[in-house]
């Protein structure tokens, strides 16, 4: 047998561009190919696309899947993931296109042509790809997210992607229990934090939407439109909130596509019942009446770097009956990171004081610490471990972890590292 070769060329000792080609000596596959968004969008490592047989893809978020098109200038790249995945990812790279061209490599057409080109894999269902077998598992990220789990070279390798394993009120959380495993390639983004319980969570949440209704108040809630925006909207139906709730941007056509794959989500009722009770907003005049009546708006985008939310804060930020209620995680540098931390927006070109109560709310689609550890303690074999995606030493500290308290070789590599498995 000859080893099974593995090259990080991006996520590695941070949070974005995540790309792994996994190579035997007769094919090559790529896991991912996403972007770093910045100011200007960042690539992992080039690859030759003449050395690629197949991309295979996790979820839709453009930090993994964002630089795909790259394939498609001259190519034709077979890009295997499930039908929810590649329609989740049309939406969501055209976007980006749309806000982005003028640094992108790439345009509508290639686009046009990955999408020509994605083959559908159902979770369980192995795959071939020249010597290389795959199958893809629940991840319970976002809607239709997976692991993939490649065969190859006699060698069992898991690449987890973003994976959650709580059961969430719109996904069901992921199982974790492979047969042993020779290498793993985990995520680490908050392998130094952990989550509150998540029915605690939602209950406070509730509440203090509540409150700030009852009292005649707006609450705008800034919520990512893959997964987040879908996910609020059913912990409010679960709590029977009767009052209204709005729902804008990116959400509704992501909450469009997602009720033709109910197959993925943990309770198809809850979420057509929650999608059936929200006001969908259609027009600029819907906009404004949304602001000046008592209830919730869940808009994107979830860091309130674009999207309806933008204008949705200049309204509802004004008034100290209001609130804000962050749900999505908060990177450092975004307005939303300094509205939490020094409670400031920039508000009709100006940046002002919010008046609007804000808070955070936790509501991760990702693994905490603890459930990072969990993980990897369930791992059968005798596994390598690789920890990717983690920023600020997350990657590091977590392999330290792992390797002190299990004795598995554990290592977070660099971009550019080769291993073999």
């Amino acid at each position: 047998m000859s080893p099974l070769q593995v090259r990080f060329l991006g996520g590695t000792r941070e949070v974005g561009r995540i790309a792994i080609a996994v190579k035997t000596q007769k094919t090559q596959v790529l896991l991912e190919y996403g972007v770093m968004l910045n100011h200007e969008p960042g690539f992992p490592m080039h690859i030759p696309p003449k050395d690629v047989d197949a991309i295979i893809l996790t979820h839709s978020h453009l930090d993994h899947s964002g630089a795909i098109p790259i394939f498609y200038i001259h190519g034709r790249k077979p890009l295997y993931a499930n039908k929810l995945t590649i329609e989740l990812n049309q939406l969501l790279i055209s976007d980006f296109i749309h806000l982005s061209s003028y640094y992108l490599p790439f345009e509508y057409l290639e686009l046009k042509s990955m999408m020509k080109n994605s083959k559908h894999v159902d979770f369980g269902v192995k795959q071939q790809i020249g010597d290389i077998t795959f199958q893809l598992v629940n991840a319970g990220h976002i809607p239709g997210s997976a692991q993939i789990l490649v065969e190859a070279e006699g060698k069992k390798l898991l690449y987890t992607g973003d994976f959650n394993t709580v059961d969430t009120k719109l996904l069901e959380g992921a199982k974790m229990e492979f047969d042993e495993l020779d290498a793993v390639i985990i995520e680490s983004t908050y392998a130094d934090e952990d989550h509150t319980e998540r029915s605690e969570l939602e209950k406070r949440f509730v509440e203090e939407v509540t409150n700030v209704v009852e009292n005649g108040g707006t609450v705008l809630v800034p919520a990512f439109g893959v997964g987040r925006s879908q996910e609020i909207a059913c912990v409010l139906a679960a709590h029977h909130f009767e009052y209204p709730v709005f729902l804008d941007g990116m959400a509704r056509e992501a909450s469009r596509i997602m009720m033709n794959y109910r197959e993925f989500l943990r309770d198809p009722k809850l979420f057509m019942d929650a999608l059936h009770s929200v006001d969908w907003i259609e027009s600029w005049r819907d906009r404004r009446k949304a602001t000046k009546k008592p209830g919730v708006i869940i808009s994107p985008a979830g860091m309130l770097k674009g999207g309806p939310s933008v204008f949705y804060i200049s309204k509802v930020g004004k008034k100290a009956r209001n609130g804000v209620f962050l749900v999505s995680y908060q990177i450092p540098g975004t307005p939303g990171r300094q509205l939490l931390e020094k409670g400031v927006c920039l508000i009709d070109g100006k940046m002002r004081k919010v008046k609007a109560q804000v808070k955070h709310f936790d509501f991760s689609s990702h693994c905490g610490a603890s459930e990072l550890k969990e993980s990897v303690k369930k791992l059968r074999g005798n596994p390598k471990i690789y920890v990717v995606h983690g920023a600020e030493g997350n990657c590091e500290l977590f392999a330290k972890w792992i390797k002190k308290e299990l004795s598995l070789e554990a290592t977070a590599p660099k971009t550019g590292d080769t291993i073999e498995v």
